[in-house]
């Protein structure tokens, strides 16, 4: 008889025969910038990549704040797991529940413009959407359309063991956050340009902004903050101090016509604190 441990390695092996194990894909790569083109669509999307790097400088007429594309896109629009542009490039046009209707690029960046700029849109054949766009473009060379891409959007945690905490999430805040955000969320500015971003107040982005979600800013901070240590929370700290931050208040969202609780029932039944009452305060009058 063959001994038994011969015979299960035989079987064993046999199982595997012929089995493939596919890798995990690589994250799409964007090009280089040393490969942009020196010609008229080079000009064009070198303007769109100035716009979303200096978007204060770049469009100004169009910016109610102290925020910058590239505050929620990092590296430029590269980084994965920051929503990168190239990502969201081959997802348009695409149904939106946000607008309850098809929205193109052009439709999705005005919309950000309004929102997470608390700003004004600029018109669809604006040299200002123009750029962005045919930067976006560039970035997704090489990109298969119609496809979620690895590390397309901000990360999607699962719901946290715990209820996310106010008095958590500050203390995760004062410790991580406040160096470079500022101890009131105010930001930094030096030159009269933004360094770090203001999270709340009247120069951040406003209560109709993706961002204010708490699962989404929870995603973004557990792949990227702190800055350049991207990971070093646990998705609790990320949820924690997620909810910390947008549970204080920032600029009006500006479909809110009538009530805050009006507004709350038709575009606010996210995972967002927009109608809640902090310290007496009812959230969403805008700041």
């Amino acid at each position: 008889m063959r001994p038994l441990k011969l015979i299960l390695t035989s079987i064993i092996l046999f199982s595997f025969h012929g089995m493939s194990f596919a890798k995990a894909p690589a994250p799409f790569q964007p090009p280089a910038e040393k490969d942009l083109p020196d010609n008229e669509f080079g000009r064009v999307v070198r303007f769109g990549r100035d716009v979303f790097i200096d978007t204060q400088k770049n469009a100004k007429p169009y910016i109610g704040n102290a925020l910058n594309c590239v505050n929620c896109h990092l590296n430029a629009g590269r980084l994965v797991n920051s929503a990168p542009l190239w990502g969201a490039y081959v997802l348009y046009p695409a149904y939106r529940k946000k607008t309850n209707k098809v929205d193109t690029l052009a439709s999705r960046i005005q919309g950000c413009f309004m929102y997470s700029m608390n700003g004004k849109a600029p018109a669809a054949d604006s040299a200002e959407i123009t750029g962005l766009v045919t930067y976006m473009y560039w970035l997704a060379k090489g990109a298969p359309t119609g496809t979620v891409l690895p590390g397309q959007g901000y990360l999607e945690l699962k719901a946290p063991p715990r209820v996310p905490s106010w008095e958590a999430g500050q203390k995760v805040y004062e410790q991580n956050c406040a160096l470079c955000h500022g101890a009131n969320g105010e930001g930094q500015f030096a030159e009269g340009k933004t360094v770090f971003p203001p999270l709340w107040g009247s120069k951040s982005f406003n209560w109709g902004a993706g961002m204010h979600r708490i699962n989404t800013a929870a995603g973004f901070i557990k792949a990227n903050m702190p800055l350049g240590r991207g990971g070093m929370l646990t998705e609790q700290q990320a949820w924690d101090v997620a909810y910390f931050m947008n549970s204080h208040e920032r600029p009006k969202d500006p479909r809110q016509t009538t009530s805050i609780d009006d507004a709350k029932k038709n575009f606010h039944a996210e995972n967002c604190s927009y109608g809640n009452e902090v310290g007496g305060h009812k959230l969403g009058q805008g700041d």
